[in-house]
């Protein structure tokens, strides 16, 4: 039997941080826990690439369009979504962690979702702290974690099959 497992080493891994400006005040701080965690983890500075769209909804699309240029091992979506009063929360949630999941199926390259949903600013702070706890942090791991695996998977897939 044997176990395949992905790694915590950055090293030699390209990635990109796709990074939503609305409520930058927190998604600046999961950018920052998100380089932390890579930097910690062996990336080099010069082999990731950061790219601000607007908001959580373009988070899928810009995600797919880097991860189909060839360049990167990983993507990493980052944004935060704040509860309001009306149901957009709800679509725009839905339709972002739905539209990331179908831009790393598509793609085959591993994209993490370092999307917040909270129902307050301050449950987004929280979650956007200094340290490993940073979800930013989590989802730069998560997406090291898998291009490492998927490195390993596709050195061990018959020729033709694509992993």
């Amino acid at each position: 039997m044997a176990i395949i497992e992905g790694t915590k080493d950055a090293r030699g891994l390209r990635v990109t941080l796709v990074v939503a400006r609305f409520n930058d005040f927190v998604t600046e701080r999961l950018q920052r826990g998100a380089l932390e965690a890579l930097t910690t983890a062996g990336a080099r500075e010069a082999d990731i690439s950061i790219v601000h769209v607007p908001g959580s909804f373009e988070l899928p699309l810009a995600a797919q369009v880097a991860a189909s240029s060839g360049e990167v091992d990983a993507v990493v979506c980052l944004g935060c979504l704040i509860k309001g009063e009306t149901v957009h929360f709800e679509y725009i949630a839905s339709a972002v962690a739905h539209g990331i999941t179908a831009a790393a199926a598509v793609t085959g390259v591993p994209i993490a979702f370092g999307v917040l949903t909270t129902d307050s600013a301050e449950q987004a702070l929280a979650r956007a702290g200094a340290g490993s706890a940073n979800k930013g942090w989590e989802a730069a791991m998560a997406a090291v974690e898998m291009a490492t695996l998927f490195r390993k998977l596709r050195r061990r897939a018959p020729e033709g099959i694509r992993v």
